[in-house]
């Protein structure tokens, strides 16, 4: 495989890319002023997350945190709040603890130093580089899914993308095609070639770049980059209720540490073996919580990095005469917290909960409508 451009062609590349980039360059609102504190949320934010979808998020958290003392200062349940919905909390977390640090030991104000950087909590490899030369300007090079697969292709490189050899290459010839100071529209230029053209479909016919692609020479353009097998998602299988008591529902709080901490749900089990149902009750019985079952609620499918869930929903009814007071005795020991069925938009919960929320008290409120219609 060819593992390097000549020096003429490096340059050549340069300049067609930025030409290209200052023509299709997209309006983003992280653009505008290309503030240290925007480019470092909106990098965490794209993580995992379609652009389109980023956008809005971005526009919604920076109405509320638009700086970085305002996410500091706020507690992590609003945090994960204005984050839910872009998953991987640990994101928001990491992000959360690292604007503190910037206010207690950096003024306010995001470092310009990799080493400064990469001590702050959460920030990787990637998004202290996009950081470095997108706010910054400094001449390094953040390295993207959207980027291996633009060299994998211009190279023909033919071993898995993340291998060490293979990442090396990139690597080594991204930085090599950098124009000196030019990095913040060069690292935005590859980043959204491989977004725009040179895309999972590569758009060949539309390449400026496609005079010095090895592999749409050799004709595997669609063979590249290279990826290892993937495993196949582990299925798992949970079973919650949706307990309403005086016009208010139960919601439980996660633990802190491990998946989707802090956050609130409806009770029940995270795994089920048997039947979801009768796992249910039982966890419940082991509450001092007895509860019948009154209709089933459907299930909810959401996939989670390695593992495709299916949650089962039910609408589950207590002893009539216990009081909100009372079924907090029992719950003692378990964070938990009575919330009126309208209202749960303000809490942040997981996404297999707040689709059953919505789908569940959007009927309701509709039923309602109609009622007091009638």
């Amino acid at each position: 495989m060819t593992k390097c451009f000549s020096d003429e062609t490096a340059a050549d590349i340069a300049a067609v890319l930025l030409d290209w980039f200052s023509r299709n360059k997209r309006p983003l609102p992280w653009r505008i002023r290309y503030s240290p504190y925007e480019v470092w949320v909106s990098e965490v934010m794209l993580q995992q997350t379609q652009m389109e979808r980023g956008v809005s998020y971005f526009q919604r958290w920076m109405r509320r945190f638009p700086d970085i003392r305002s996410v500091a200062q706020a507690d992590e349940e609003e945090i994960l709040h204005y984050w839910e919905g872009l998953g991987y909390y640990r994101r928001a977390r990491f992000l959360h603890q690292a604007a503190k640090t910037v206010v207690e030991h950096h003024g306010c104000e995001l470092p310009d130093s990799k080493e400064k950087l990469a001590a702050l909590p959460g920030l990787g490899a990637y998004t202290v580089d996009a950081v470095l030369s997108i706010a910054f300007q400094q001449d390094v090079v953040p390295i993207d899914a959207n980027v291996e697969r633009v060299f994998s292709r211009l190279l023909d490189i033919d071993i898995p993308i993340r291998k060490k050899e293979a990442a090396e290459i990139v690597c080594r010839e991204s930085l090599r095609i950098l124009p000196e100071g030019k990095a913040r529209d060069y690292a935005q230029a590859l980043m959204e070639f491989g977004a725009l053209v040179c895309g999972k479909s590569p758009k060949c016919t539309e390449c400026p770049l496609a005079h010095w692609c090895e592999a749409r020479r050799l004709g595997v353009e669609r063979d590249r980059p290279v990826k290892e097998a993937t495993q196949k998602p582990i299925p798992v299988i949970s079973a919650h209720g949706v307990i309403l008591c005086q016009k208010h529902v139960l919601l439980f709080q996660r633990p802190a540490a491990g998946l989707w901490g802090n956050m609130w749900e409806f009770p029940g089990i995270d795994e089920v073996r048997g039947d979801p149902q009768t796992s249910l009750l039982a966890a419940l019985k082991g509450l001092d919580l007895e509860a019948e079952v009154l209709a089933p609620l459907g299930t909810v499918s959401h996939g989670y990095t390695n593992h495709r869930l299916t949650a089962h929903f039910f609408r589950l009814s207590l002893d009539e005469a216990l009081a909100m007071q009372d079924i907090s005795k029992k719950l003692a020991d378990v964070p938990h917290r009575f919330v009126r069925w309208d209202s749960t938009t303000e809490l942040a919960m997981p996404a297999h909960h707040r689709k059953m929320a919505e789908r569940y008290f959007l009927r309701k409120t509709r039923i309602h409508a109609e009622q007091l219609h009638l």
